[in-house]
């Protein structure tokens, strides 16, 4: 999953709240509490990407330390090689969590595959007004019915990342062998000791750890897998010659999950995507294992905590709408999906939804004042989208908690455990976190909360 982090996007909820939640979203009895998630049972706590604020995100280690701290689901992002195996990697380009750069300093082969042909612009569907964002955005398919040409330029789901080199030029074993992971997220506050140590590896190879770690420890421990940048990861693999239809990207993840045993309602995996066409394409193919649509945005409004999803620039395509709703002409934006009927609409393929914290609880300054951050939040709302969601029975899984300070509305004082039993205390299904610690810690001490009820 996901995601990008616009001006605002970071934590959500605290102290001050703490009191009116608890009064509207705890109940249960002294030695069984009662929560209030969809299934009736202890909130969800989801490696992001594994233990990733303390060691590279997406590396066997960072996978390892996650479950030994005690994550319930082991989650990462897919995207698809040169010879069609699915890798575990956030973005399609690799500069900016791994060790690339320097390794094209010393591999010949590394630096020879950097894209440098510039995007071309091709003007929107649906009507150029202001209200639908920018009238053009940027393709990767350079040379009009060139397929092959996909291939030249690093243009992802119209976000351009000319000069850097793309995770689909690269053999699975290539980026195994000369390829490290680094941390991401808020990289000057984290630690770094093992960046450019850990090979890159497969998303099999995650569904593996965790099946190892869970025998182990003796519990069961679920993958949650995302279908990254369908659109792009589709073109790259057709053009690279992986399968013979036009969605070779889940029809790899198809045979995963069927390599893996994986394909039913009670398997032990999640198939999330920003796109929809991405999993109701799976559902046609026949997946039965449970799916989520995540939600995505692009800011919140400090005056009121209304969200913003249309922008002036490419983040309006990045994630202020699916972007297979910019390719079809369809200007209508993620807000929909957390209407009623939005909601109702994804239950027909889907089994959950993943929002952005902002979506669930609202951030605003009151009164509000000029140059307000987030860290002069000070009331947050219910917006209803958990109780709507559970009304129409979907989870509600919501991205992503991170400990910095600088991610934590000022509200929670520093203190990233407020954060998350504010969620938890309106009945979130699970949270997205890159501190499993802090999870578990926050969901500890909500479960002592409602025995004392």
């Amino acid at each position: 999953m996901t995601t990008h982090q616009p001006t605002f996007r970071l934590a959500t909820l605290g102290a001050a709240m703490c009191a009116a939640l608890l009064m509207t979203a705890c109940g249960g009895g002294d030695d069984d509490p009662s929560f209030k998630t969809l299934d009736g049972k202890q909130p969800q706590v989801i490696a992001h990407r594994g233990y990733s604020g303390m060691y590279p995100e997406q590396t066997r280690m960072a996978y390892e330390k996650a479950a030994d701290a005690g994550a319930d689901m082991l989650e990462l992002d897919m995207h698809m090689t040169r010879d069609c195996q699915l890798v575990a990697r956030h973005n399609a380009w690799l500069s900016d969590s791994t060790n690339i750069a320097d390794v094209a300093k010393t591999n010949a082969a590394v630096a020879a595959r950097k894209r440098t042909t510039p995007g071309v612009l091709v003007n929107v569907k649906y009507p150029a007004i202001p209200a639908n964002g920018p009238s053009q955005y940027l393709t990767d398919l350079v040379e009009p019915g060139n397929q092959k040409s996909v291939l030249k330029a690093l243009i992802v789901d119209g976000e351009d990342h000319s000069n850097d080199w793309s995770i689909s030029d690269f053999t699975m074993q290539e980026l195994r062998d000369w390829i490290a992971g680094t941390t991401l997220d808020n990289r000057a506050d984290r630690p770094t000791e093992w960046n450019g140590k850990l090979p890159l590896i497969s998303a099999q190879d995650v569904i593996d750890i965790a099946a190892a770690k869970g025998k182990a420890l003796g519990r069961t421990i679920p993958v949650y897998a995302e279908t990254k940048n369908p659109y792009w990861n589709n073109q790259q693999a057709i053009a690279n010659g992986c399968g013979s239809g036009s969605h070779p990207f889940e029809d790899a993840v198809m045979a995963l999950l069927e390599k893996n045993k994986l394909n039913s309602k009670d398997s032990a995996i999640y198939i999330q995507s920003f796109d929809p066409e991405s999993l109701k394409y799976l559902r046609k193919a026949g997946m039965k294992a449970k799916g989520v649509q995540l939600i995505d945005g692009n800011d919140f409004d400090l005056k009121d905590g209304s969200m913003v999803y249309i922008t002036t620039d490419e983040w309006t395509f990045i994630s202020g709408r699916p972007y297979s709703w910019t390719l079809a002409g369809d200007a209508r934006t993620f807000a929909v999906m957390q209407t009623p009927a939005g909601l109702a609409e994804i239950k027909t393929y889907a089994d959950g939804i993943g929002p952005w914290k902002p979506q669930v609880l609202a951030h605003s300054v009151v009164p509000y004042k000029d140059g307000a951050g987030l860290k002069d939040v000070n009331t947050l709302k219910d917006t209803g989208l958990i109780a709507n969601a559970h009304k129409a029975g979907l989870i509600v899984h919501s991205f992503t908690f991170r400990n910095e300070a600088g991610r934590l509305a000022g509200i929670y004082k520093g203190d990233p455990v407020q954060e998350f039993l504010a969620y938890y205390r309106l009945g979130i299904d699970g949270v997205f976190t890159d501190f499993t610690p802090t999870g578990v810690q926050a969901r500890d001490a909500y479960i002592a909360e409602l025995k004392n009820q």
